[in-house]
C-alpha cells in the first residue's frame, strides 16, 4: 500500500459510530511516488475521498509520501515529523482530533 491509497482506504476502515456527529475536511497534498492531492470530508457519519482538493478544508496536510506511510507504519512518530516540518498542518488541533480515527497515531 502506498501513501495515496491509504488515504482511499479511509473509507472502507473507518467505523461510521467513530465519526456520527461530526463535520470536517481535510485536503491531504502528497508528494513523491505513492502521493497526490485527496480531500476528505466527512459528514455526519459519513467519509468520502475526493479527488483533488476540493473546497475549503478545516484543516490541511502536506507531507511526503515516504513520511506518511512511516508515520502510518509506526516507524516514524507523527509529533517528531511534525516538529522537525516533515508534515504540515494549517490546523493541528482539527488533526490531533481524527489522528487516532484515521490510524495516524
Amino acid at each position: 500500500m502506498n501513501a495515496l491509497e491509504f488515504v482511499m482506504s479511509l473509507k472502507e476502515k473507518i467505523n461510521p459510530d467513530a465519526i456520527a456527529g461530526h463535520n470536517t475536511s481535510f485536503h491531504f497534498d502528497i508528494s513523491g511516488d505513492g502521493g497526490g492531492q485527496k480531500t476528505v470530508t466527512i459528514t455526519d457519519g459519513k467519509l468520502d475521498v475526493l479527488d483533488g482538493l476540493v473546497g475549503t478544508p478545516k484543516c490541511a496536510v502536506s507531507v511526503k509520501a515516504d513520511t506518511l506511510m512511516k508515520i502510518v507504519t509506526g516507524q516514524e512518530n507523527p509529533m517528531t515529523a511534525f516538529m522537525f516540518g516533515k508534515i504540515k498542518v494549517s490546523n493541528p488541533g482539527e488533526l490531533m482530533k481524527y489522528s487516532k480515527i484515521f490510524g495516524l497515531m
